[in-house]
């Protein structure tokens, strides 16, 4: 029998994802070497270097988080360190500053905090002659966020 798709998700056949369900809080440091989806309570530190963390729309984060790529579909509060992407869906909620080379934040997302988009080996400032700086990391302060019209 093929495994069931998670509310609002797929089902992984090819490499397992585990589960923090909704009953389960956890107070702590998270580790891991497999895709994880939380739609529980953690509050502490969660690594998946090499992996995927999905906060799901249950789900209710306060840690520092450290991950290969994350989505977010509940809520996170803490910062983000991405090496891949994070991706805030619509209805998620993220405070804290966010350290990715890609972001991606939804219509009726939330965001609260600062964005840092500089790619690995890039270096902090231009070279000398190379015309002025431009800063990748800029404050971000959002209620809710709104699509642009005419971009």
């Amino acid at each position: 029998m093929a495994p069931e798709a998670p509310p609002g998700g797929r089902a992984q056949t090819d490499r397992g994802i585990a589960l923090i369900g909704r009953s389960v809080v956890i107070n702590g440091e998270l580790n891991g070497s497999e895709d994880l989806t939380i739609e529980g309570h953690v509050d502490g530190k969660v690594e998946l270097r090499d992996h995927t963390l999905t906060v799901g729309a249950d789900g209710r984060v306060k840690a520092h988080v450290f991950a290969k790529s994350i989505i977010v579909l509940g809520e996170l509060v803490g910062n983000i360190n991405a090496s891949e992407r994070v991706e805030i869906r619509e209805n998620g909620s993220v405070e804290g500053d966010i350290v990715s080379p890609r972001v991606a934040i939804a219509e009726g997302a939330h965001f609260r905090g600062s964005i840092d988009m500089q790619q690995k080996g890039q270096p902090a400032s231009p070279s000398p002659g190379m015309g002025a700086a431009q800063d990748t990391r800029a404050p971000v302060a959002v209620g809710r966020a709104e699509p642009r019209v005419g971009a």
